[in-house]
């Protein structure tokens, strides 16, 4: 794909994806599940995880230079054996099940996830599986699985994070890095096996570095403005609206 026959829709579809990227890496989680499908259109589904993931590799970056500091590693340690597991998964079942199946999977496992953070919000009650290893391993294996296939795990550990009650900063601090390692993890993968990282959609990538960088500024001044409780309303919305759009 050479830059000259990107179109004009093209353009707008990326440009605001990477805005919206920025965004969802310095705090506004949730923004990449409205985007995925957008580009998807544009692009088409696999070539468009190609676009996408160099484009959230350089914002991890950011996030994780602003945040260095703030983040649970127990927690992130946590999640990673498990969606290591989930890129392989991704791999082998890319070919064999038809991707609504796996769409309609997700979305239950993450309506669940959102029925215990909800109880737990109503009456005030610490998730009990919240310490159990398995707990952690089935989101890292669910966040893994689904960021391969689709970049689209900000929901699975919106899901988790806030159902085991993380603060704000430790919340952003933790997607920070748990995101920067596992999308450098994917590159050599899609590079190597899916073929859909080349020179010509790297070139874009870099092209989108100011737009990338506007949307970090502003995810940043927004998480800034909002209040502990309004930040976990805020993520709470966004990620029953992104569950939901998974069962359409």
């Amino acid at each position: 794909m050479e830059l000259e026959a990107v179109t004009f829709l093209q353009w707008i579809v990326v440009c605001l994806s990477a805005l919206c990227i920025g965004m969802s890496k310095t705090g506004i989680q949730g923004l990449m599940l409205l985007i995925v499908p957008y580009m998807a259109l544009a692009f088409g589904a696999k070539q468009s995880t190609g676009i996408i993931l160099p484009m959230l590799c350089m914002a991890d970056v950011v996030a994780v230079v602003y945040y260095k500091r703030i983040a649970d590693w127990k927690v992130v340690m946590r999640l990673l054996p498990t969606a290591i597991l989930g890129f392989f998964l991704a791999l082998g079942a890319d070919t064999l099940v038809p991707s609504q199946q796996f769409r309609l999977l997700m979305a239950w496992t993450l309506a669940l996830g959102l029925v215990v953070m909800g109880w737990s919000e109503i009456f005030g009650k610490e998730n009990k599986w919240m310490h159990k290893w398995w707990y952690s391993a089935i989101f890292g294996l669910l966040g893994g699985f689904t960021t391969m296939i689709g970049n689209a795990a900000g929901p699975v550990m919106s899901v988790y994070l806030l159902s085991i009650r993380k603060k704000k900063m430790e919340y952003i601090g933790i997607n920070a890095w748990f995101f920067l390692i596992v999308n450098l993890l994917k590159v050599p993968l899609q590079i190597f096996a899916w073929h859909n990282i080349t020179l010509s959609t790297f070139t874009l990538n870099l092209v989108m570095i100011p737009m990338i960088a506007l949307g970090a500024f502003v995810g940043i001044k927004i998480v800034k403005l909002l209040p502990e409780k309004a930040f976990r309303r805020f993520i709470q919305v966004i990620t029953i609206i992104s569950v939901a759009m998974m069962f359409v």
